[in-house]
């Protein structure tokens, strides 16, 4: 691999990364706008509960009345687990999200995955899908040997 080629891979995966962390502060700072900004204006996003939204404007409009309401006292943290270029302008993303905090009066301590495709555009990288899904704590469970 040429160093030019690797720095290319480099900064791609510095800027995927950033698509990330503007998600992260969208949250931290209670702006649906803010949170929505990775997305492509078409961007499909499924939440944690399997419900569908299309659009930029919907995921941010939908997040502002979440951050507005039940989820006013919340925090998210995300670690991003990999990367992988499909090819040179899409990649598959998968994410370790964590929330914190209290809604409507209990404390909220959940764990999820999320698994996006990002793709390069003439905007730079944007998120072109999205999907929350819980993990569920598994305690005391008998393993399968």
């Amino acid at each position: 691999m040429t160093t030019q080629a690797q720095t290319s891979i480099d900064t791609d995966d510095t800027q995927i990364r950033d698509l990330i962390m503007t998600m992260e502060m969208g949250w931290t700072n209670k702006d649906g706008n803010l949170f929505a900004k990775p997305f492509t204006e078409n961007a499909d996003y499924v939440i944690i509960n399997g419900l569908r939204i299309k659009g930029r404007t919907a995921i941010a409009d939908g997040h502002q009345r979440i951050f507005d309401s039940f989820y006013k006292q919340t925090f998210i943290q995300t670690v991003v687990q990999s990367i992988r270029f499909l090819r040179p302008d899409i990649a598959v993303v998968h994410v370790n999200s964590s929330m914190t905090g209290t809604s409507n009066g209990h404390d909220v301590d959940t764990k999820a995955i999320i698994s996006l495709t990002v793709e390069k555009t003439t905007a730079g990288w944007q998120i072109a899908s999205f999907q929350n899904t819980a993990v569920e704590v598994q305690e005391n469970r008998p393993s399968n040997n």
